[in-house]
């Protein structure tokens, strides 16, 4: 059985695409695989299964939560086709027709209640050892809330909101299209909501929702990255009476550290060592990303960057399998030195006759060209004639 693609990669969208993005991916990929348009066509009707698969899954909240965690292991069973999928090509049709024409979105498959409230997208900086371990993270988020005063129906107290005599309560009107195609619209009197408010809440001015900063407490499990997404059911703004909030969507973004580079779930570092130790070997402790203590075999005749030695299961974890890690990959950079005691110099002036090098002859301070002068070392200038 063949493996089943990324259903984001199926819908040609990114991790981070709201919503809207999805429908819009979606609608435009049935469109053009729906088994109407393509009879006889065995390949269009496997690619618009995988195409309603993808969309019954990300359009769902919990279970978009599930796939970004666990990937396909997290939404076996997920029946494909249960909320979204299956749309026929009238209803496909109806809402892009709905949407040229000023539908707002709204087709003929929308019955008329009270309007859910919008996601919120926000980004939550990690670095990279909270990526590595996980994190419980506390921060507020600015939301639309029901107001307190009119219970967010945005009537004064005391009073009620009356029915929208443009579409009489239905929340809809039918508009004609100009090609003999009538679609159902948003009505535009009351914005959908089927009623008009007469007398404001000087609350929230009639809107029904105030602005508020609610702090929000979410735990990062570890081994995430960059563009790695999780979805918080009911964290978004206020929808309308009746009607359950939006969700929280949180993007993580993992700064770079100073030492350790992320390749996968691998790490890398750079590790200096000495000319001695490089040229013959030996033990060194190194300390990893999570302050541990750990000892490497350094090689004889190690060389810069081409010699790595690699750390088993000290990288990054799987974020499906925390106890699954990689490895950490440290590079070996040897260090020339660049002061040496004469004792030093003296070894390596030995070392270079033994390579037969050639080298300039030792470098003599004051006293030492003082005594030479004195002894006849050094001869004297000539004199003028």
């Amino acid at each position: 059985m063949a493996e089943k693609r990324c259903f984001y990669e199926v819908l040609g969208v990114t991790r981070t695409a709201t919503e809207v993005e999805i429908t819009k991916a979606y609608r435009q990929l049935a469109k053009q695989y729906h088994p109407d348009r393509n009879v006889g066509d065995d390949e269009a009707k496997v690619r618009y299964a995988e195409v309603d698969e993808a969309y019954t899954v990300l359009n769902d909240p919990n279970r978009r939560a599930r796939y970004d965690r666990h990937g396909h292991a997290g939404v076996q069973g997920g029946a494909a086709g249960a909320d979204a999928g299956g749309m026929d090509l009238g209803d496909l049709l109806g809402d892009f027709l709905g949407g040229f024409f000023g539908g707002g979105g709204g087709g003929g498959r929308r019955s008329r209640g009270p309007r859910r409230g919008e996601n919120i997208t926000a980004v939550l900086d990690l670095d990279l050892l909270e990526a590595a371990t996980g994190v419980s993270k506390t921060f507020t988020v600015p939301s639309e809330q029901n107001c307190r005063e009119c219970g967010g129906s945005g009537a004064k107290t005391g009073t009620q909101p009356a029915q929208c005599r443009r579409c009489r309560g239905q929340g809809f009107e039918v508009v004609n299209t100009g090609f003999g195609i009538a679609t159902r619209t948003r009505c535009r009197g009351c914005n959908g909501r089927g009623v008009v408010i007469t007398d404001p809440c000087p609350g929230c001015r009639g809107v029904g929702r105030v602005e508020a900063r609610e702090p929000v407490t979410v735990n990062i499990p570890a081994g995430v990255d960059t563009g790695v997404r999780f979805t918080y059911p009911n964290g978004g703004h206020a929808g309308e009476p009746g009607a359950p909030r939006g969700d929280l969507e949180l993007v993580i973004r993992v700064a770079d550290h100073k030492v350790f580079e992320r390749d996968g779930h691998n790490l890398i570092c750079q590790c200096p060592i000495g000319f001695s130790r490089a040229a013959l070997g030996g033990s060194l402790e190194i300390t990893t990303l999570t302050n541990q203590k750990v000892t490497i075999e350094v090689p004889k005749g190690s060389q810069t960057h081409s010699t790595v030695v690699r750390v088993p299961s000290h990288g990054m974890p799987w974020l499906d399998d925390p106890r699954r890690k990689g490895d950490l990959l440290v590079q070996l950079v040897v260090e020339t030195p660049t002061k040496l005691t004469a004792e030093q110099e003296e070894l390596f002036r030995k070392l270079a006759e033994l390579e037969g090098a050639t080298v300039p002859g030792p470098r003599k301070g004051i006293f030492g060209k003082l005594k030479d002068l004195v002894s006849g070392d050094v001869p004297p200038k000539d004199e003028k004639k």
